[in-house]
């Protein structure tokens, strides 16, 4: 759970601070579909949060003792009514993103002893290496611009 959670901000942080890059690209277009990026990344973000919500009450239902009169039974009913808004929430709107998260859940079962995984993974090493680091200058250009723009003139 924590390596999905993780995997989930890692991705966020990669579309957030990514840009569209190429000479065909205005500025206006480039913002939009920086802004859009910005708000699937959110909305993934926000169902992986959805899904470990849904785990945590589903646990603590489970933890509950059996219910006997009284406030044991009005626990049970309100954590199962969250339960079930949390799930519905879920199964209505964030579908898509389910799929993201599960297809990021599958990165964690990479077999690493195998000679074949290997290979393509050094061969995509490169190309990946180019991405990560370009993201990162982008990043650092953007703070530099800030800070220029912020410094007092003498």
């Amino acid at each position: 759970m924590v390596a999905t959670a993780r995997a989930a901000v890692c991705l966020t942080l990669c579309l957030i601070v990514s840009q569209v890059r190429g000479a065909y690209v205005t500025e206006k277009m480039n913002k939009t579909i920086h802004n859009l990026l910005q708000h699937y990344a959110k909305a993934v973000l926000l169902g992986g949060v959805l899904e470990t919500y849904e785990k945590l009450i589903g646990h603590m239902l489970n933890q509950l003792p059996t219910p006997t009169a009284g406030s044991d039974q009005d626990v049970t009913a309100e954590l199962s009514y969250i339960l079930k808004m949390v799930q519905q929430l879920r199964k209505h709107d964030y579908q898509e993103q389910e799929k993201l998260m599960q297809e990021l859940r599958a990165l964690e079962d990479i077999q690493m002893d195998n000679p074949v995984v290997q290979s393509k993974a050094l061969w995509e090493l490169p190309w990946l290496y180019e991405e990560a680091s370009s993201i990162k200058m982008a990043r650092r250009r953007r703070r530099q611009t800030r800070r220029f723009k912020t410094r007092p003139r003498a």
